[in-house]
């Protein structure tokens, strides 16, 4: 059943139209995956429906009784809180009615009232009502439903203390999120709820998703994430939104097809537009040459029916690819051992990260690093760059070796914040200004922006222009550090697609499960053990840890 309906919405930001005319309509009981590039509109969408954002026209309906929660991308929780107590927080309904019942309990120890009958019996009536009220918001239970939820979400009892500074940003998320499906609204819209979460987060997000008992629209890059829950997607791109039913697998072949279809059709309309203005041409010279009135009249009926083509709108559009990144890194052949580390043992104040940590990366080998967050996957890349000294053991580096480094939190552009992409290119490799703008829009970047300081730019910003200064260093070992994060979809199947083409060594941190699947061929495990090696993707990983 249908409890949303967006009618013919139009958006607009800063000057600039982001969708016009837009209609949808969101059942109780769906799955829908939103997607569609950076900068498309899909979270203006998401706060639209929820009152955050006014269209400019059309109109938003949700049905009477019919409750919205909405979790934004971006989570801020208040610092000096500890995690139980701020899931803990109740949602406005059930605030306003404890502070109710508060009021309501003083003024029964108030002399004035339990000395006077008539008047304690109107405020025992007040607070039975108010109870009343309590108990049907789940008031009675609210404490419990929190617990569940985190504990669904991957939560135990003895993190219910972690101070909320202290909580990462997919950890804060999942606090917000639990608090959140507490209420238990009749649809959830989430905006990127999978970022900054490692694999057994995202696991349990995605049995969260399955299990929710109403409506949820998710919007994420993560295509294995929407391939495990969702029943259809909703694409957004050039203003437009179009509905595919199935998982993400099944949308991206529909849409090739469809895409395809489309282009076949407007070829063979092309063809038959051709042949009829060629008809219309020779008609009408013969007209001119005899003066036959019966060659202008064929003429003119040919025409009309170009027109009336036209104004019925069957004119199919010709089929225009959107832009993609134009990421090339081709590598070259160095060292037959491109990394090598021996019994490597790494912590902190006295707290051991890791030890015993063995690893044989040769060139053209690709492999994945995965472990829980805070295991110390990027830790081992800094002792790798050598920004770090081991405890104990050695990290070796292949002599004819050049390594590119894409670091997670954007740490490789941080003394470049007040500069500009423009400066920033230009100081990798020398090339004039008219060159570097040219390469710098090759990476969706406006003319504007290549001269703006990077310290306003987005995290997608920021990721794109890491790759492209990469891309200038040339080199034969890459070490990414999840870099897929901040990218929409159609960026991350760039870079599988050059990853692919590398003629060199990857070692990859991801928490992609899709992207392992794509590019590497054996993923190492790391915890405090060690490093466990598995051949081939994260599919075969999970079928090898599930056999053990």
């Amino acid at each position: 059943m249908h409890i949303i309906h967006l009618d013919r919405i139009t958006i607009s930001h800063a000057g600039r139209e982001i969708f016009r005319d837009l209609s949808w309509a969101i059942g109780d009981r769906d799955r829908i995956g939103l997607v569609g590039p950076n900068g498309s509109g899909k979270s203006s969408l998401l706060k639209a429906i929820t009152g955050r954002l006014q269209p400019d026209t059309g109109a938003i309906t949700i049905q009477r009784g019919i409750s919205v929660g909405y979790l934004p991308q971006d989570v801020e929780l208040p610092p000096g809180r500890g995690l139980l107590d701020e899931a803990m927080t109740p949602p406005p309904k059930l605030a306003r009615i404890e502070a109710e019942l508060t009021r309501l309990e003083k003024r029964l120890a108030d002399p004035d009232v339990y000395g006077d009958a008539a008047r304690l019996e109107r405020v025992l009536a007040q607070q039975e009502k108010a109870l009343e009220t309590y108990e049907h918001l789940g008031g009675l239970s609210h404490a419990a439903r929190v617990k569940d939820m985190l504990a669904r979400l991957g939560f135990a009892a003895g993190d219910y203390d972690l101070p909320t500074e202290t909580l990462s940003g997919g950890q804060k998320k999942l606090v917000a999120l639990a608090r959140l499906a507490a209420e238990t609204p009749d649809v959830l819209l989430l905006d990127e709820p999978d970022n900054h979460l490692d694999l057994n987060a995202k696991r349990a997000l995605e049995a969260f998703i399955r299990d929710y008992p109403g409506g949820v629209v998710i919007v994420s890059h993560d295509r294995y994430l929407l391939d495990e829950v969702v029943t259809a997607i909703a694409e957004l791109e050039a203003g437009a939104l179009t509905l595919f039913p199935g998982s993400y697998s099944t949308y991206a072949e529909e849409r090739a097809a469809r895409r395809l279809r489309q282009q076949q059709l407007y070829v063979a309309q092309q063809k038959r537009i051709t042949q009829i203005e060629t008809f219309i041409h020779e008609s009408e010279l013969k007209a001119r040459a005899d003066l036959g009135e019966r060659h202008a009249r064929q003429a003119r009926s040919r025409r009309r029916m170009l027109e009336r083509m036209d104004e019925r709108g069957e004119m199919i559009e010709r089929m225009t690819e959107r832009r993609a990144m134009g990421l090339e890194i081709n590598g070259w052949r160095g060292s037959t051992k491109a990394l090598e580390i021996v019994n490597l043992a790494m912590g902190f104040d006295d707290q051991l990260l890791f030890m015993d940590v063995n690893l044989l990366l040769r060139h053209g080998e690709r492999v994945g690093l995965i472990g829980a967050n805070g295991v110390g996957k990027s830790v081992l890349f800094r002792l790798i760059l050598g920004q770090l000294e081991p405890l104990d053991g050695l990290v070796k580096v292949g002599p004819s070796v050049r390594v590119g480094y894409y670091s997670q939190e954007h740490q490789t552009l941080d003394g470049w914040l007040d500069r500009s992409p423009l400066d920033l290119v230009r100081d990798v490799k020398a090339m004039s200004e008219g060159d570097a703008v040219a390469f710098l829009l090759k990476f969706l970047f406006s003319y504007e922006q290549v001269r703006l300081p990077i310290r306003g730019f987005s995290g997608g910003e920021r990721s794109r222009l890491q790759l492209a200064s990469i891309m200038l260093q040339n080199p034969n070992l890459l070490l990414l550090d999840e870099p897929t994060n901040n990218l929409d979809i159609p960026s991350v199947e760039v870079l599988e697609s050059v990853l692919d083409d590398f003629e060199g060594a990857i070692l990859a941190i991801s928490h992609d499960r899709y992207f392992l699947d794509r590019v590497i061929d054996r993923v190492a495990a790391l915890d405090s053990g060690g490093l466990r090696l598995y051949e081939g993707g994260y599919s075969d990983y999970l079928a090898a840890v599930g056999r053990a």
